[in-house]
């Protein structure tokens, strides 16, 4: 058995055990949330408060930070719409049977996780700079990836993609801008 068709028995096997907890609605209800969430929403506002939250003695170092996320998350989003648009991937609830889509997704293709790549990437440049934020910030990245699977949406192989890009994304940002 060579190690592709073992990572995707492994990857089946992640998909089945992770979707059946979507069974129990309050599961069902924190990850749709999540998700939704994960959208865009958090990170918006993230964005938004960054220069009050960095305090009014760094408020130029907050703006530049804001800025920061604005075009690092511009970045990611042509990148992984341009990778999905490639690689078509389908999706978990559709190439898998007994693989049940918990909520429907932003768009068709799979790989990689765009909720994930941005999860990972605001986090990162946040911490970064307000390292008191990875209390908040790094459960709820980790929830979001974890959505993505758990709703039938990502198989584990995108999750992980979108989060090493995100992380990637993170640090050139951080070159560019500081």
């Amino acid at each position: 058995m060579t190690m592709f068709v073992r990572v995707d028995h492994a990857e089946r096997r992640i998909c089945e055990i992770a979707t059946s907890a979507c069974r129990r609605r309050t599961v069902r209800a924190l990850f749709r949330t999540v998700s939704r969430l994960g959208d865009g929403v958090i990170w918006y506002v993230l964005m938004a408060v960054m220069p009050l939250i960095m305090g009014l003695d760094r408020l130029e170092e907050g703006l530049r930070v804001s800025l920061q996320m604005l075009a690092a998350g511009a970045f990611g989003l042509l990148l992984y719409k341009l990778l999905k648009k490639k690689l078509v991937r389908e999706r978990p609830y559709i190439g898998l049977i007994g693989i049940e889509c918990a909520m429907p997704p932003l768009d068709r293709y799979s790989f990689p996780s765009g909720h994930t790549l941005h999860a990972v990437l605001f986090t990162a440049i946040a911490i970064h700079h307000v390292p008191a934020l990875a209390v908040v910030l790094v459960p709820f990245a980790l929830l979001v990836a974890a959505s993505r699977v758990v709703l039938g949406l990502h198989y584990p192989t995108d999750v992980l993609a979108g989060a090493m890009l995100g992380a990637l994304i993170a640090a050139a940002s951080q070159v560019v801008f500081f």
